[in-house]
């Protein structure tokens, strides 16, 4: 799978648990470190931990392994290291505190907006009301 199509397979994982402000850093042409940066944002460490449980979960059940995680334990910040996309999952606060957007402000910036499937309705055929006399 190209390295972009993984980055916003990710990024569409971070809607799971309602991440608030999902960009996407493309940060190829700036650093050998990584491909590409995913920041999104919780409300509190209750839901930073169900950001990162359901990217992990869903990545897992994909065959997408995680190289490494940290930051579960207090939540203000958890990254999620796929190796060639990395995951931030912040607290709004700690976000503009460290200000990532920033830092890497030679990356570019993708805001990443939620994909909806739409249901599929099945193929129904107009039947005539019989009108009795």
């Amino acid at each position: 799978m190209a390295t972009k199509v993984l980055a916003k397979k990710i990024a569409q994982m971070c809607f799971l648990k309602k991440a608030s402000d999902v960009a996407l850093l493309d940060i190829r042409k700036v650093s050998d470190v990584t491909d590409f940066f995913i920041l999104c944002s919780g409300d509190s460490d209750i839901q930073v931990r169900a950001i990162a449980n359901a990217i992990m979960e869903t990545a897992k059940k994909d065959g997408l392994y995680p190289w490494h995680n940290e930051g579960m334990d207090v939540a203000d910040w958890v990254i999620i290291d796929f190796v060639d996309v990395v995951v931030h999952i912040f607290q709004k606060s700690t976000r503009t505190y460290y200000n990532l957007e920033k830092l890497w402000g030679d990356a570019k910036i993708e805001y990443i907006e939620e994909k909806i499937a739409k249901p599929k309705l099945p193929a129904t055929k107009a039947k005539k009301k019989s009108v009795e006399k």
